[in-house]
């Protein structure tokens, strides 16, 4: 920036912002590739909205590489096109290693007698193919794959990936253009399908499609919300990029501080590359992002060059892919589903099948127009996968065994809980009950803030849950707390002790933090996840309440419609009477850990959690773990600070052993998290 940028501008601001957009970067560094965060989340926010506030008093220091603009700016009107410098072309895929073989043969055919080539096999992430430009070190654009030539400029909605750098480290040429794969982590997906499937939306099938959906979002505010991740692989044959290996590729990427993805391995011979293909097909379903398959490249550029490339495909690499497991089972029962926002979402009973490791008994199928394209219908036999390897999914039937007289499964017309009429979405599929006072719509409205995901009320499950409502002793959470001994064990298998240990449970959840009440309330398109945001920003529902959408929508990862939904929310007089009415109960209003301090002894510790506690379930541990100031992780890497291990602790063990990470029992983790020595 000129100093005629800087006008008007007093020095120590434009100072202040310059450390500010270092720290900002740095953490950013430490949190999204090195798994070792120094401070919370809440400390990390506090900074950025300095520098926002800087940037909003003095608009000229805000740079194009500023952490500020990662949140997103006004929406498109569409996206332009883009030419590729270097056209990027598709890969040959193979699925037996017999291929590989005949692909290696190939290889060496093509090389002089006496060389021989070495490979670098890579997993090949599931996601969307991404071509990045930096000029001088600087981010300045990106563009989907799109036909190989030609692709979209999603310069904006790629900024928003808090582990790419806007600014490259050390010395790289003045034009670079590098390439990966974005992409959505699992425990993403799974988030926003827990939300889809509160608002009645169907769940996103895998995350290839999640993240090609999230990249042709014209709002990147949105995009920011998705949480994608970055994997590089590639430096594009610009001139002044000549590197002679693709190992060396790598190692560049990282040296100028880009996310790459760390299992990919050298191999001398076919054999090696045989040997980490066998490795992956297991080990595949660890991984926290989906994987397909695995790359396989020639290493050197030397015969890179020599082997050239096809019209479609370069000669010198292959993509070996896993086969999908599809299971056979039989759709015996199919029925809707009604959600806490009204919508009707058909359900299928299968015979317990095993796929992917797991036991499937029962697969959403999404909507009634879904239904009947499908043609599905009670008694079919049905092929059925793990979407992503996640979600069960229906792909469809089989003709030739389908039984005689089987009938296609008819629309509802009216609620199968409540018996009001059903609407549909005007111009959409869903089916919805607007009768608010729908008893399966107050079960599951119930089921949720006593989740444990939201106040973690403990013995309050389905059974008692449906009997309260039924029996008309709860309509609403803060019915909950009226209840005493004697009510509840008048309830079917609810004995006198059972309902004393119901009664102190539901009086502990009064203790919640806020950000637990907040999911547990059910705002449509808040989970855990915004629940916290919005907790640590505001301190207390009060200031939230009064909070205008616009004030919402400036926090970071909050859009317009999230921020509409909110205010929505509290705009709607029965639910500010819901408030009121928890309030007066003595539920919690107030986040302690933004508002209240108290002591952090875990503070910028990176601690994974292994085997069955004792003493907390996996929710109630991170809880603890982030209260005390620490950051709960599921992998373990050299940057693990400790590994917390319970009964049956598995293969993170070893891995931390390996790696020297502390490992505590559940009682040294107390002694820590009580400060003593």
């Amino acid at each position: 920036m000129t100093a005629k940028s800087h006008q008007n501008v007093p020095p120590k601001a434009v100072r202040r912002a310059e450390e500010l957009r270092t720290e900002i970067d740095r953490h950013n560094r430490l949190y999204y590739r090195e798994n070792a965060p120094e401070i919370s989340d809440f400390e990390f926010d506090a900074l950025l909205r300095e520098l926002q506030d800087l940037e909003k008093q003095y608009p000229s220091l805000v740079t194009p590489e500023s952490p500020t603009q990662r949140v997103g700016g006004a929406p498109l009107t569409g996206f332009e096109t883009v030419e590729h410098a270097v056209p990027m072309l598709s890969i040959d895929n193979t699925y037996s290693y017999e291929e590989i073989k005949e692909f290696d043969e190939r290889v060496r055919r093509g090389l002089p007698p006496r060389e021989k080539p070495e490979y670098v096999v890579e997993l090949k992430i599931d996601g969307v193919a991404i071509s990045i430009l930096y000029e001088r070190g600087v981010y300045v654009r990106a563009a989907t794959r799109g036909d190989g030539y030609r692709g979209d400029n999603v310069t904006q909605n790629v900024k928003t990936i808090r582990s790419l750098p806007m600014r490259l480290k050390g010395k790289s040429p003045d034009l670079i253009e590098v390439r990966g794969e974005v992409y959505m982590p699992r425990e993403e997906l799974l988030r926003l399908n827990q939300i889809r499937e509160e608002t009645g939306e169907p769940p996103l099938a895998n995350t290839r499609n999640a993240t090609g959906g999230a990249l042709k979002l014209l709002d990147s505010r949105l995009v920011a919300q998705r949480r994608l991740q970055l994997a590089l692989y590639d430096i594009a044959p610009l001139p002044g990029s000549d590197i002679a290996s693709h190992w060396q590729t790598l190692k560049n990427l990282k040296a100028y501080g880009l996310p790459v993805d760390p299992h990919a391995e050298r191999c001398p011979a076919l054999d090696d590359v045989i040997a980490v293909c066998e490795k992956w097909r297991d080990k595949r379903a660890g991984l926290d992002f989906a994987i397909d398959g695995l790359v396989i490249k020639v290493d050197s550029a030397e015969h890179r060059r020599r082997l050239g490339a096809t019209s479609k495909a370069p000669r010198w690499v292959i993509a070996y892919k896993y086969p999908a497991e599809v299971a056979r089972t039989r759709l015996h029962t199919i029925w809707a589903n009604v959600g806490k926002t009204g919508t009707l979402t058909p359900v299928g009973e299968l015979d317990p099948v095993q796929l992917s490791g797991t036991t499937v008994k029962r697969a959403s199928l999404y909507n009634f127009d879904d239904l009947a394209r499908k043609d599905l219908r009670e008694g079919d036999i049905v092929e059925v996968q793990k979407a992503g390897e996640i979600i069960p999914q229906v792909i469809r039937y089989v003709p030739e065994l389908r039984p005689k007289g089987a009938k296609r499964t008819p629309v509802p017309t009216k609620c199968p809980s409540c018996g009001s009429e059903v609407y549909k979405d005007p111009d959409g599929v869903y089916l919805r009950c607007l009768n608010v006072a729908c008893p399966q719509q107050v079960r599951t409205r119930i089921e949720h803030y006593a989740s444990r995901g939201a106040m973690d009320i403990d013995g309050l499950g389905p059974a008692s849950i449906d009997q309260l409502v039924t029996r008309n002793l709860v309509a609403t959470p803060s019915d909950l707390y009226v209840l005493d001994v004697d009510t509840l064990a008048g309830l079917e298998r609810m004995g006198q002790k059972s309902a004393s240990n119901l009664v102190a449970a539901i009086e502990d959840s009064k203790n919640r933090t806020l950000e637990r009440l907040l999911n547990g309330l059910g705002i449509r398109h808040v989970g855990s996840h915004v629940a916290e945001l919005l907790a640590g920003h505001f301190g207390d529902i009060d200031t939230l309440m009064a909070a205008s959408e616009q004030e919402l929508n400036d926090i970071y990862e909050v859009g317009p419609t999230l921020a509409r939904s909110v205010r929505d929310f509290f705009d709607t007089e029965a639910n500010r009477k819901l408030v009121e009415s928890l309030r007066a109960h003595g539920v919690n209003m107030r986040e302690r850990r933004a508002v209240g301090g108290g002591p952090r002894p875990l503070e910028g510790k990176t601690i994974v959690v292994t085997g069955t506690l004792k003493n907390y379930s996996r929710d109630t541990i991170n809880e603890r773990i982030k209260q005390l100031g620490g950051r709960p992780s599921s992998s373990v890497s050299a940057k693990t600070d400790y590994v917390l291990a319970g009964d049956n602790p598995g293969s993170k063990i070893d891995k931390a052993k390996k790696l020297k990470v502390p490992v505590l029992t559940e009682d040294e983790f107390e002694t820590l998290a009580e400060g003593r020595p």
